[in-house]
């Protein structure tokens, strides 16, 4: 028989201190427990104690020396290793956060701060309506991101009040889980594909949301132009090095905001991590397009990618363009236009759906294989050797180039025959100089093998430019996005033609620009006002007539066409080597770049990934590539886990189809990214 001196012997006090949201200090609450105890009956035992009637169904234990939740209520104190010792908090899993947008735009809402990045991303974009959560992430800021910001404040002696957007009673607040979102296959439209504006007639399914009518418009809609002087005081990156430095705050998307010390009501920002876009559909993402636009714009302005003075002055264009239409559009009044019948046109989208479109373009994609042929200039670089360009006839058949010394040898054996499945396709164009010319590094064993096309005109140009990016994807001409392509190459390629119109002259006299808001500061000290605003508008000539949303869409895509496009930027030191270099990380590939001169030494394609993993101990990530190639580094500017969720996250950003209906396979996510065997 055990006595009570026995039972008691075998409990023990525990303290738990509480975080009352009603209260300002946290109070503690002593309990006698014992380690068969589950952590449920902890938090049961706890609400009797604390005896205010309220909801406590949000509420959880976090564990403040082991740095964890405990969220497993089933499991006993034993079972977690939980001792008189131990230090528990009481609070509430939802916390608020302040999000800074790609716009620039101060949002704070309610966030789970125990569940793991990836989910509480998720969550955020389901309130944000922006779909594809999982190419956003979220970005803690370096000190260099305040430090010009600091400096203006010490300047003005009046406070500045932000305007934030507060979405406080969203549905996660509750910590109930967060509506599906607004979008649907057989769903009506939610925004018109031209303007941007939410249809009126789905503007009810915002109701149980804190995106209102307002909020939805403040969030797909351009903001106003920074003035030159607050785009003069912002950070801007001025080598590689500060590049990588930007990209060290990544969170970890495997472990909770609570885990990686974030507090409550701290600013984070909200970013498109991975420059992998999928899917983009302006009748449900006008949120996610114009976010992805700002994020654009930002990146051109702060000269985090480069860009030529022709291609800053397009961007410009585009953006001045933008800022009017977005004025305009935010001045209509949405409920102006004319009621849709919702159950009518969700029918009609479903019976698209159900038809499955174009039955005979399919039909004709997979009967005919196109081909080009023609007279190309090439020119393959080697050291002590003039950049000489020599004319050979090119055949492009499939995924391959083959080219001979002239035409009458196309049916013998090429001088060479190259697969470009899996190459790296860069633009190098001059429209004002008449130069069009392809930039190709087709993968080797050790690297990349660089050749150089030059074709004679636009239109040469657009249809082999769009072959070689179809076959370096290991598409054909066949399909159905080689045209489009073609048409998008092309419409790129006339927005940079400079046209001398008269009427630029008399634009010039009516100007409401102010050109240095449009270009970034160094760009501005080059050129004076007036003849800056003169090549602004000159190039808005051949934007001018297009609608809100395609511009939008048509800057993205000069984005990405950017040689540097999707580059994220890190500080490594490869094994064996006694200097640092730069590692850059996009969507298809890795680049090791010279650290002093920012020219690629080598290229690997992610494609050729045979497996990577992490030394956790020595902080060094290891990859293996096909052909027993293998490369190791150690991470210096951020931690090497980073790195690898990136490598991790682009690969399983690969795996997505639209026939997911958006289900994404989450622990394949982090089976790819965590790290853990």
């Amino acid at each position: 028989m055990l006595s009570s001196t026995d039972f008691t012997s075998a409990s023990w006090e525990l303290v738990v201190r509480v975080d009352h949201p009603n209260e300002e200090q946290q109070k503690d609450v002593t309990l006698r427990v014992s380690g068969d105890l589950h952590v449920g009956g902890v938090m049961l035992k706890l609400v009797e104690q604390i005896n205010i009637s309220q909801d406590w169904s949000d509420f959880a234990l976090w564990w403040e020396q082991k740095h964890c939740w405990l969220l497993k209520t089933h499991w006993t104190l034993d079972k977690y290793g939980v001792q008189a010792d131990a230090k528990l908090l009481f609070t509430p899993q939802h916390k608020m956060l302040r999000l800074r947008l790609p716009n620039l735009k101060m949002v704070r809402l309610r966030v789970s701060f125990s569940a793991v990045v990836f989910k509480a991303v998720s969550d955020i974009c389901k309130i944000l309506n922006i779909r594809r959560s999982e190419e956003l992430s979220l970005l803690k800021p370096s000190g260099d991101y305040f430090k010009k910001k600091k400096k203006k404040d010490k300047n003005n002696k009046e406070p500045i009040i932000e305007d934030v957007l507060n979405l406080e009673s969203s549905p996660t607040a509750s910590g109930s889980s967060v509506s599906p979102g607004l979008y649907s296959k057989t769903m009506t439209p939610i925004y018109d594909p031209i303007n941007g504006t939410p249809v009126s007639s789905t503007m009810t399914w915002f109701s149980d949301s804190p995106l209102t009518e307002q909020n939805c418009s403040i969030l797909a809609f351009s903001q106003p132009p920074q003035s030159p002087e607050a785009l003069a005081d912002m950070y801007q990156p001025r080598s590689l090095v500060d590049k990588a430095k930007l990209n060290a705050g990544w969170l970890d998307s495997s472990r909770s905001l609570m885990e990686q010390g974030i507090q409550e009501d701290e600013q984070l920002l909200l970013r498109f991590k991975y420059y992998s876009f999928f899917d983009l559909n302006p009748k449900y993402d006008a949120v996610r397009i114009n976010q992805l636009y700002e994020q654009a714009r930002w990146a051109i302005l702060l000269e985090e990618i480069d860009c030529t003075e022709e291609e800053m002055l397009i961007f410009a264009a585009l953006q001045y363009h933008i800022s009017k239409l977005s004025l305009s559009a935010e001045t209509q009044d949405f409920t102006s236009e004319s009621e849709v019948d919702e159950i009518e046109a969700a029918l009609s989208n479903l019976e698209v759906t159900l038809e499955g479109g174009k039955a005979d373009s399919l039909l004709e994609d997979i009967t005919d294989i196109p081909k080009l042929a023609d007279n190309l200039k090439l020119f393959r670089p080697k050291k002590l050797l003039l950049k000489a360009f020599k004319q050979y006839w090119f055949v492009f058949k499939d995924t391959s180039i083959a080219y001979f010394k002239n035409k009458e040898l196309e049916q013998g054996e090429p001088v060479e025959k190259l697969n470009l499945r899996g190459c790296e396709v860069v633009p190098d164009v001059n429209v004002a100089g008449r130069k069009f010319g392809i930039k190709l590094l087709i993968p080797v064993a050790d690297g990349m093998n660089e050749m150089y096309l030059r074709c004679d005109h636009e239109n040469q140009y657009a249809q082999w430019m769009a072959a070689c990016m179809l076959a370096s994807k290991g598409k054909t001409m066949a399909d159905s996005s080689y045209q489009p392509e073609v048409l998008n190459i092309l419409s790129f390629l006339r927005m940079k033609n400079r046209n001398s119109a008269s009427q630029v002259a008399s634009s010039l006299e009516n100007m409401d620009m102010n050109p240095e808001c449009f270009v970034s500061p160094r760009c501005a000290k080059k050129h004076k006002s007036k003849q800056l605003a003169a090549r602004i508008l000159e190039a808005h000539q051949n934007v001018a007539q297009m609608p809100l949303v395609e511009a939008k869409l048509r800057f993205i895509q000069a984005w990405q066409s950017l040689p540097e496009f999707g580059l994220t930027y890190y500080l490594v030191r490869f094994k064996g080597s006694k200097k640092d270099d730069i590692l850059g990380v996009s969507y298809n590939r890795l680049i090791k770049i010279d650290a002093a001169t920012g020219i690629p030494v080598t290229t690997w394609r992610f494609t050729n990934i045979k497996q990577w993993n992490v030394n956790w101990e020595t902080r060094q990530v290891v990859i293996e590539f096909d052909q027993n190639v293998f490369t190791a580094f150690t991470c210096l500017s951020a931690d090497c886990k980073i790195v690898h969720e990136y490598i991790g996250g682009y690969i399983f950003l690969s795996t997505r189809s639209k026939d997911q209906n958006e289900t994404l396979d989450e622990d394949l996510f982090h089976k790819l990214t965590g790290g853990q065997d």
